[in-house]
């Protein structure tokens, strides 16, 4: 009797996690660095908090890290259909880092508010930012390329993070400006607007990603596609059950076929496994369980 999942590990799809992982780690704790120094020598809460925010991307990204590799081990008897919900569970903790910053800047913007705000060195600070917002798009757009190719929740999330991140460096960068030509309080009202941007990102990693791991079906135009999938391969009279839902990041379906009652069973179950085949080559779609049954007894 066989216990374990025994398919292989997808090597390219580990390769191209390896890869964002690289991205991810590599250009925050750059960036972290970068903006830390600034944010020390110029005195300014919208450049700190950009700072924290960065703190709290490498964080995310080292356990993005771990959750990724621990994602992609092979079945064991412990884990018979593979560790894939560990993925969506580590993007909870990307939730958890992305609070953190989000907290530190939104305290320390509504703490230089009431102290009066500062005026910060414009011209390394502007370079910093620009730095950063440059930075950040080409991470953002080498990470979601990555992400949309393998389907992976964490590394969507953490592409949108990176696009997040150019939003709250621009408004780092208003609040420099603006603190410089118009009255020093618009600094930490910029650190503030950071902080609420970060934790909107919070919860739409969060929405996402509970769906994950509490069992959310399909939308419903996907049940449609998979439906008319399986009328389209030939034998199959009706699909009268498709039922959906997401363990990890990707689909587990069930569904129920009617075929020719007077059919031999071998060729039945030939018809279903040529269902499940097609149905499979979905990129959103892990495992397909087809149950065959005659026409003329259909059940509802």
């Amino acid at each position: 009797m066989k216990l374990v999942r025994s398919d292989a590990v997808d090597m390219q799809r580990l390769k191209k996690y390896k890869q964002a992982i690289f991205i991810s780690i590599s250009g925050n704790i750059f960036l972290a660095v970068v903006k830390g120094v600034m944010a020390w020598l110029s005195g300014s809460s919208a450049v700190f908090s950009d700072a924290a925010n960065s703190l709290g991307d490498t964080l995310y990204s080292i356990f993005m890290g771990i959750g990724l590799y621990l994602s992609q081990q092979p079945a064991d008897e412990s884990h018979p259909q593979g560790h894939s919900r560990i993925e969506p569970f580590v993007s909870l903790f990307i939730a958890i880092a992305i609070v953190f910053a989000g907290v530190v800047a939104v305290q320390q913007g509504i703490t230089r508010f009431f102290s009066g705000g500062r005026v910060a060195d414009i011209g390394w600070t502007t370079l910093i930012l620009i730095f950063s917002i440059c930075i950040k798009v080409v991470m953002f757009c080498r990470v979601k390329r990555l992400g949309r190719e393998t389907k992976s929740p964490a590394i969507n999330a953490s592409a949108r993070d990176n696009l997040v991140d150019v939003a709250t460096s621009a408004a780092a960068l208003a609040g420099v400006w603006g603190a410089f030509f118009i009255d020093p309080v618009f600094d930490p009202i910029a650190g503030i607007i950071v902080g609420l941007w970060i934790f909107r990102t919070t919860w739409e990693i969060l929405n996402e990603n509970i769906g994950y791991l509490t069992g959310r079906g399909a939308p419903r135009e996907l049940s449609q596609k998979i439906a008319k999938i399986a009328l389209s391969v030939k034998g199959v009279d009706h699909v009268h059950r498709v039922i959906s839902e997401y363990v990890g990041p990707r689909m587990r379906i069930d569904m129920h076929i009617n075929v020719n009652g007077k059919i031999s069973l071998e060729k039945a179950h030939a018809i279903g496994e040529q269902v499940s085949e097609k149905i499979r080559e979905l990129s959103e779609v892990d495992l397909v369980f087809i149950h065959v049954e005659p026409t003329e007894s259909e059940n509802t």
